[in-house]
């Protein structure tokens, strides 16, 4: 808003250098791409990468298998907690399991079960995909839709930043030509600035 009541009150202001009118579009100008450019461009990022990730998770949901395993023996607490799991601080232990795939193989191998204390017999839960190969737990919408949502806030504010840091970078510029323009002026008016005679 400084920058509109500012190119209003300069516009016909007698005292008005270009430079100050330059800066007063470049805050104008800048105003508006944050204002409009920066929304628009997080609504579209937002926009396509909720398609890819709703997309994504349909495949998921299609490819990855919750699947029955078998604890056979325990190998001791994994070194860090499953980023998937729905809570970051549920512990995860080691075992070596049996697992059946979705295409009816038999598998066996060492996993991470969400089991406090896994003995020899106890069933968990494991995904897997088709051919029973250990995977992720599949993306769901609510998830997907998160992530689509940071994208285009991260998107909009990347956005912005740039604006910014071009506007600063260009009143900078600015300046430091008014600032060389004043010197040429002082080395122009010479050593005899302010003295009698000099015209001054």
């Amino acid at each position: 808003m400084r920058a509109v009541t500012g190119l209003w009150r300069w516009r016909r202001n007698p005292l008005c250098r270009a430079t100050d009118l330059a800066e007063a579009w470049v805050a104008l100008v800048a105003l508006v791409l944050i204002g409009v450019v920066a929304p628009a461009t997080g609504a579209l990022v937002g926009a396509a990468a909720q398609d890819s990730l709703q997309r994504a998770a349909r495949v998921q949901q299609h490819t990855h298998h919750l699947v029955r395993a078998t604890v056979v023996r325990a190998l001791g607490k994994a070194p860090e907690s499953d980023p998937d799991s729905t809570s970051a601080r549920e512990a995860r232990i080691r075992v070596v399991a049996d697992w059946s795939a979705p295409d009816g193989t038999a598998h066996h191998g060492p996993v991470l079960a969400d089991l406090k204390s896994p003995h020899p017999g106890d069933h968990f839960g494991l995904w897997t995909d088709p051919r029973g190969r250990i995977t992720t737990r599949p993306l769901d919408s609510v998830t997907a839709t998160t992530h689509a949502v940071l994208a285009g806030f991260g998107a909009a504010l990347l956005v912005a930043a740039l604006v910014e840091t071009v506007r600063r970078l260009t009143l900078w510029r600015m300046v430091r030509r008014r600032y060389a323009r004043w010197e040429q002026d002082w080395d122009r008016a010479g050593p005899d600035w302010g003295k009698a005679g000099t015209g001054s």
